[in-house]
Formats: structure tokens, sequence, C-alpha cells
């Protein structure tokens, strides 16, 4: 068995943590693991908050509503689904295309397909363009087939949070892989949490919260049940 996969089938929601320090290395392997996850268009439409200061953490603790995760881990991270960071990761991917050999030909594509999408990311005043495009959408959908395009604000908002959960994943399994443990958490008061941060209503929405540090001796791991995999698998 791979030590990646592992780390997969050891992975557990940890309940409660001792006091660790992470390293600043350690950290940044962690977020990298967590950065090169696939994402539609690698548009990578979220961002992470590592809350690790004490005056922070106690903070963000109480607005987890104490959790015993969130009360004893040594960082928590805060996953948040991005709208707004399309326009300037498509520039600094366009300006690192630029330095890294691509051809011209490469290039123009680029940036015609980043002007032609822009227009899926467009909400509009009150967001009536994105409803707009959402009707024109679901119209053409009984003629042509097609996706279902996140072209309204709540369906980029889905999108993100995909994207999002895919990189919660890679993080989690390369805490795992280093010697941590992690708990993820959907209780939390978002808005609050939210406003501590600094996050923007409009292109902002937390996907979870991400307990994590070393497994405690107090927490004792519960038989582990999942459905067997003809309940969950379907090969057509």
């Amino acid at each position: 068995m791979s030590h990646v996969l592992d780390a997969i089938l050891r992975r557990r929601a940890i309940k409660v943590f001792d006091p660790v320090e992470i390293s600043a290395e350690t950290r940044e392997q962690i977020l990298h693991a967590a950065r090169v996850a696939p994402s539609s268009f690698n548009i990578q439409p979220y961002r992470f908050y590592w809350v690790e200061s004490p005056e922070m953490k106690n903070e963000a603790a109480r607005l987890c509503f104490g959790q015993s995760p969130a009360a004893t881990a040594s960082a928590l991270i805060v996953a948040v689904a991005d709208i707004g960071s399309w326009k300037s990761t498509t520039a600094s991917e366009l300006a690192w295309m630029r330095t890294a050999g691509f051809n011209e030909k490469a290039i123009a594509e680029h940036e015609r397909r980043a002007k032609f999408g822009k227009w899926f990311f467009i909400q509009g005043w009150f967001g009536v363009f994105g409803l707009l495009k959402w009707t024109i959408l679901r119209v053409v959908h009984f003629w042509k087939t097609m996706g279902t395009l996140p072209v309204a604000r709540q369906g980029m908002f889905k999108w993100a949070t995909k994207s999002a959960s895919l990189a919660c994943q890679n993080l989690m399994i390369a805490a795992e892989a280093l010697g941590l443990n992690t708990c993820p958490m959907e209780g939390f008061d978002g808005r609050r949490l939210g406003k501590l941060l600094g996050l923007s209503g409009k292109d902002h929405e937390i996907v979870m919260v991400i307990a994590i540090g070393k497994k405690s001796a107090r927490h004792v791991d519960q038989p582990q049940w999942r459905r067997p995999l003809e309940a969950t698998v379907r090969i057509v």
C-alpha cells in the first residue's frame, strides 16, 4: 500500500487535539498540497485563512460554537469559496505563460478564453445579468444537450465550493501524511466568522473550517462504518 493511500485510509475526524507547534515549513507543505488540487478552468476559486494567533484562534473557535476540535486545535483553517478572484487569477496565469516559454498562439488562445469566460462571472446590478444568463441557458437547454453552467450567483458559489472541497481534501490528506490530524467542521457562525476575517459577503462564502493539530490520547477512535462498495458504486 502506498504512503498516500495509507494516509487516506488512516485519516479520521479528530475531536480532541494536544497543543503542538506547527512549523512554518510544515504549514507551507500542507497549504501547497491544497492549492495544487484540480479546479475548473484552473480558476482556483477559493482561498484559505490559517488562523493560529491565540486571540484570533480563540475567537474563531468561539464562532465554531466552542466545539472541542476547534477549541483544542493548534490552528484553524477557514476554507472560503471566492467567486471574485477569477480576474486576478486569470491575469496572473497569463503573465506566467508569457515567462514560461508558451508560444504566442497558446497565449492568444488563453486571452481569447479569458475574454469569453468573463461573461460567466459578471452578475450585474443586483444579480440581474446573472439571472438573465441563467434564463437564456434554461431555454436553450430544451433544444441543445449542454451542462448546467454556473452563471447566476448561487450557481457560482456552488461551482466554487466544489473546487474548494477538492482543495480541502488535499489539505487533510497532506496533513495526515505529515503526521498531523484534522477535523473538518460545518458548524460555525458564517456571518460573524466572515466579519472576523474581513470577508466580502458579495464574493466570499465559508465552505468549512478545518481544525488541525496532533491527536490527543483523550480522543477515542470509534469503530468506523462505511457503506459497502456494492451499495455505493454501480458499474455500468
